[in-house]
């Protein structure tokens, strides 16, 4: 008998431990290899991760290349987010949509506010077409996987400085945040691609033409008019966003261990527990994202806005605090889509290990490969 899902994976790749019968049976301690993985793939949560392997000790095993499975680790992980954001990148427009809407009636890109999320679903689809609810997906996957990518290779190298030329936990700190900026500032263009494709509306299915073409038509047109800094425009604020998440993580990580011992045995409700956090965690940043987001709309307008602070004030005096949450139930609905996507993952995972390990017949050592990533809080 296998080990229960959860025992296996814990979504997004917390903790994974795989062990099959052939592998138990396997006699003898000479088989057991002890190493400590050095690759950048796998510390993409936090800094490091360790590994045990039992195999039958060949040297086709034990010489095969490393950067030849750092490299089709990598192609796995870009695959994975890849295939997880377009799965998702309906709701992920319509989000973008309602939170946008105002700055669109403002600029006349938008003739009348949405009724709802499923109002601007239906709109969209109507004047748009169906897979019109997919535009700006390319550069949102773009902007993920170069931010997911450049963070774990800056993660492992401070990683493999850790114990060495670091000389404090400040200095550690420090270079974390140095990397996380660089991170975003390299990733930041294409979240604002995205946003402006995603908004990038059709007022009817006959009349009306879009403002872009596609992503680097984006670009090209907000350089010509604005130059580098309308490619970041809302980026302080972004960075606000991502320290105020920190924050609001940290405080919500000993709830989510609790919470989540009490369904350690059951898949489906680890994955129901995590979504519901990470929902509270989206929603309690979404007034910074609402202005980043409408910052970045003003880009090649006219008129734009001073400052974060001078955004924040007038979208408060003119719409109300009202107007800093619309578009959050779509976020609700964007996170059960991703919890669901990320189960059916799980599942179609185990589903394949337990046909491979079925089609042996015992007679062969198997092995068992544990990864664990250390997450603050122990997560």
């Amino acid at each position: 008998m296998h080990p229960p899902i959860s025992q296996k994976i814990h979504w997004p790749l917390g903790h994974f431990n795989y062990t099959t019968q052939r592998m138990r049976n396997i006699g003898g301690g000479s088989a057991l290899v002890n190493w400590k993985l050095q690759s950048p793939i796998l510390p993409v949560f936090q800094g490091s991760a360790s590994s045990s392997v039992v195999t039958s000790a060949t040297s086709a095993c034990i010489e095969a290349p490393l950067e030849k499975r750092k490299a089709y680790a990598l192609l796995g992980l870009a695959a994975m987010i890849g295939t997880g954001t377009t799965a998702v990148a309906p709701f992920e427009r319509v989000k973008l949509l309602m939170q946008n809407q105002n700055e669109m009636i403002k600029t006349g890109r938008l003739s009348q506010p949405y009724g709802g999320i499923f109002d601007c679903f239906a709109r969209t689809i109507r004047n748009e077409g169906f897979f019109s609810l997919w535009r700006g997906n390319t550069a949102m996957v773009t902007a993920n996987i170069s931010s997911r990518v450049i963070s774990l290779i800056l993660k492992e190298y401070i990683t493999s400085r850790e114990h060495g030329q670091w000389k404090s936990y400040g200095q550690i700190l420090a270079a974390t945040g140095v990397f996380t900026l660089a991170d975003m500032f390299v990733a930041y263009p294409f979240l604002y691609a995205g946003t402006r494709l995603a908004n990038d509306v059709k007022p009817t299915s006959t009349l009306g033409t879009r403002q872009f073409s596609g992503v680097f038509d984006v670009l090209r047109k907000t350089l010509k008019s604005d130059g580098i800094a309308g490619l970041y425009r809302g980026f302080n604020i972004t960075l606000a966003k991502f320290a105020m998440g920190t924050a609001v993580n940290s405080a919500l990580m000993p709830w989510e261990q609790f919470c989540l011992f009490f369904v350690k045995k059951n898949n489906l409700g680890r994955v129901a527990v995590r979504s519901g956090f990470r929902v509270c965690r989206r929603l309690a940043t979404y007034p910074l994202d609402t202005v980043s987001r409408r910052m970045m709309m003003r880009s090649g307008e006219a008129v734009k806005y001073k400052s974060s602070l001078n955004a924040f004030a007038q979208i408060f005096k003119t719409e109300g605090v009202k107007s800093f949450y619309k578009g959050a139930g779509a976020v609700i609905l964007l996170n059960v889509a991703s919890s669901g996507v990320q189960w059916l993952m799980i599942e179609l995972l185990v589903i394949l290990r337990s046909k491979r390990d079925k089609s042996g017949d015992g007679s062969q050592p198997g092995t068992t490969f544990t990864i664990r990533w250390k997450r603050p809080g122990g997560n």
